[in-house]
């Protein structure tokens, strides 16, 4: 394959910023290292991508369907690589592929495929997908309609997060309690997506993030775990963030890492991954207790409620009759995002993995042990990194240059950047962030 295009990270905006510049800069170095033309679209012209000499060829375009279309038309590329522009080159992908654009034109997809983009974009495909292999996901509802959103609330009951289908940043987010939260929070949301998700929501428990990598091989690591300090209602993206977790047993730790994988092959990903767990910090007392409410004919029984996730016919909680409660893991799988993410550059700085570069070759048909990490120059990309230190990860406001900002956290981003400091324990590594709440940004501080 001689030329391939790249759908660029666009225009800086909250929950889409700098790091899908960085990402699509180590995609560009991987592909331009195979002697490849590289066609890349992107407006920005603040952005290392888009720099004299970079990319073959530029269009300061909007990575929008008819532009796009025009540019395939014009240069004809062989390929499209779709998962280094963030939300808005996958929405623009799939209406690509609705269009028959990518089709008619002969422009393979390299990488993740489309179906597995809308499995995991479209929330009502995503729960079906995940319930197939017997994984938990929360009590959730895709609706399209104020009708529907209603009737969702009939069957999960107050409160829920609503959630905005295809957004960034967890745009128009919000946790509601009654039924005029609830009407605002839909029209809001559905005046700008076609799809509102209604969702239980997880009230103190960890929210929990693995980057994970896979090769069309099937060969799958896990490049790095990450824990919010916050629990779940609050943006990852507005939250302190530490890598790797703390909190986690060896169980939980492993077992999510299982999860993962299992989700990534089942998706058939290829290239990186972000997947987002919440996990009870308070699980079930006993495994009668679960058997006991799994079997409870009353539907106001709420002990019975707490379990109604479980798919067990499905699932091997029970395969062992010696299970002990602390091999029980109460986890929801929250969010798969097949593409680099804010927590991919994270992660990439923090493990010292080039996370962008490699997942760019997987997408020409690498396999991890083929390729050497080229930040380690050591080992090779098979090889999970093993950290002796730690990170945290505080995000930074800027809230005087907007408008009806608000000064408290919750599950809308809100947050223009992020700082990242190491440190061999989590005391010194927070402390180093103190610079950012002194002086100018004292103001900030009380968010």
């Amino acid at each position: 394959m001689r030329k391939i295009l790249l759908l660029g990270s666009g225009a800086l905006k909250i929950g889409q910023a700098g790091e899908f510049d960085y990402s699509g800069s180590q995609a560009i170095k991987a592909l331009k290292e195979e002697e490849i033309k590289v066609i890349l679209i992107n407006p920005n012209i603040a952005t290392v991508q888009t720099s004299e000499g970079f990319a073959d060829q530029v269009y300061f375009l909007p990575v929008e369907t008819h532009f796009v279309k025009e540019i395939i038309k014009k240069e004809r590329p062989e390929g499209i690589i779709l998962s280094f522009g963030g939300q808005t080159a996958l929405n623009c992908a799939l209406e690509l592929a609705k269009l028959r654009i990518l089709e008619k034109y002969r422009v393979k997809v390299l990488g993740t495929q489309i179906d597995t983009i809308e499995k995991t974009e479209d929330r009502e495909l995503f729960n079906e997908t995940l319930r197939k292999i017997g994984l938990s996901i929360p009590k959730s509802v895709a609706c399209k309609s104020l009708s529907q959103a209603e009737i969702a609330i009939g069957k999960i009951g107050y409160p829920v997060i609503a959630r905005c289908g295809f957004s960034l940043g967890g745009q128009d987010s919000q946790v509601i309690f009654n039924n005029t939260q609830l009407k605002e929070a839909v029209i809001r949301a559905l005046s700008k997506s076609p799809q509102v998700l209604i969702e239980e929501y997880l009230e103190g428990w960890k929210e929990v993030e693995y980057d994970v990598v896979r090769d069309k091989y099937d060969n799958c690591i896990t490049v790095c775990n990450m824990e919010n300090v916050d629990p779940m209602g609050i943006h990852t993206g507005e939250s302190i963030v530490v890598a790797p977790s703390q909190t986690l047993n060896n169980f939980e730790y492993h077992k999510l890492r299982e999860i993962a994988i299992k989700v990534i092959r089942h998706l058939k990903i290829v290239g990186e991954c972000n997947i987002q767990f919440a996990l009870n910090p308070r699980p079930t007392n006993s495994k009668s207790e679960i058997l006991n409410s799994k079997q409870s004919q009353n539907p106001n029984d709420l002990n019975s409620k707490r379990f109604e996730h479980l798919n067990l016919e499905n699932s091997d909680l029970f395969r062992n009759s010696d299970l002990e409660i602390r091999n029980y893991l109460d986890y929801r799988i929250i969010e798969v995002n097949a593409r680099l993410s804010r927590s991919s550059a994270l992660a990439s700085k923090a493990t010292g993995y080039p996370l962008a570069y490699i997942a760019a070759k997987l997408a020409l048909g690498y396999s991890l042990t083929e390729l050497k990490n080229t930040v380690t120059k050591k080992t090779i990309a098979c090889f999970e990194p093993a950290l002796d230190y730690l990170v945290v990860k505080i995000p930074r406001w800027d809230l005087g240059k907007f408008l009806k900002s608000e000064t408290q956290i919750g599950p809308s981003m809100q947050s223009v950047g992020e700082v990242m400091a190491v440190g061999r324990k989590f005391e010194e590594a927070i402390n180093r962030h103190r610079p950012i709440f002194s002086g100018k940004d004292q103001k900030h501080s009380r968010v």
